[in-house]
């Protein structure tokens, strides 16, 4: 499994991050707590994958006064920085250590897992998809949300320069675009569907899309 991207001082600055690089985040929290809820009981259990930094943590625990959540992180340091982010909910929320198969077997009444496939390889997705999907209860809601945008050239290079441009605070670099490039994996949208529903998904619904992030909502089958 890849390794965490986020060590140390990385991971104290990550809560600044997000909100610049990614258009509508707290919208995109919101929407993920309102599509949640439509089927998560007032007591549910919720899994968050790639839990470190805390922020929907902290969305999603400040909405939802009953629910409890398992947060997984393989960077001991992000799981540090949930800490103090979701400070205020700590009695409802575990945290661990790992990738998914770190995570408790459930079952869960919804899972979700935001800005974070894009740094697991391509070759472990399907794999990581049909863990969630094991630990999840029949019908439950699954969402989904990172960088995916078309891979096919001379887009994808434009997608790679207006995802830089909007998170960036300078003119951009070759050395940022080159990041991107290598060290993120990006998949196309259909990909993204595809593998969901080959993981026992069902319902597969784009529901938010802001510039190079897209999220989906699915069902487990």
């Amino acid at each position: 499994m890849t390794s965490s991207p986020f060590t140390g001082s990385q991971a104290a600055a990550y809560a600044e991050g997000p909100t610049r690089k990614v258009p509508g985040l707290a919208g995109l929290h919101k929407m993920t707590s309102q599509l949640l809820a439509e089927r998560v009981p007032a007591n549910g259990r919720v899994l968050v994958l790639g839990a470190g930094g805390g922020l929907e943590l902290e969305a999603l625990a400040d909405d939802h006064a009953g629910w409890t959540f398992d947060g997984v992180d393989p960077s001991p340091d992000m799981l540090k920085t949930a800490e103090l982010i979701a400070a205020d909910h700590l009695d409802r929320i575990k945290l661990h250590e790992g990738y998914i198969e770190s995570a408790p077997e459930g079952p869960f009444d919804a899972a979700t897992c935001i800005l974070t496939f894009h740094f697991i390889a391509r070759e472990q997705r399907l794999e990581t998809l049909r863990q969630i999907r094991y630990r999840l209860k029949p019908g439950t809601p699954f969402v989904l949300a990172h960088i995916s945008f078309t891979q096919a050239e001379p887009e994808r290079s434009m997608w790679i320069a207006r995802h830089v441009t909007f998170g960036g605070t300078g003119p951009v670099s070759p050395e940022a675009i080159h990041a991107i490039s290598t060290k993120l994996n990006i998949l196309a949208p259909e990909e993204e569907e595809a593998m969901l529903v080959e993981a026992g998904f069902s319902g597969v619904t784009l529901f938010y899309a802001g510039l190079s992030f897209r999220g989906w909502v699915a069902y487990a089958a």
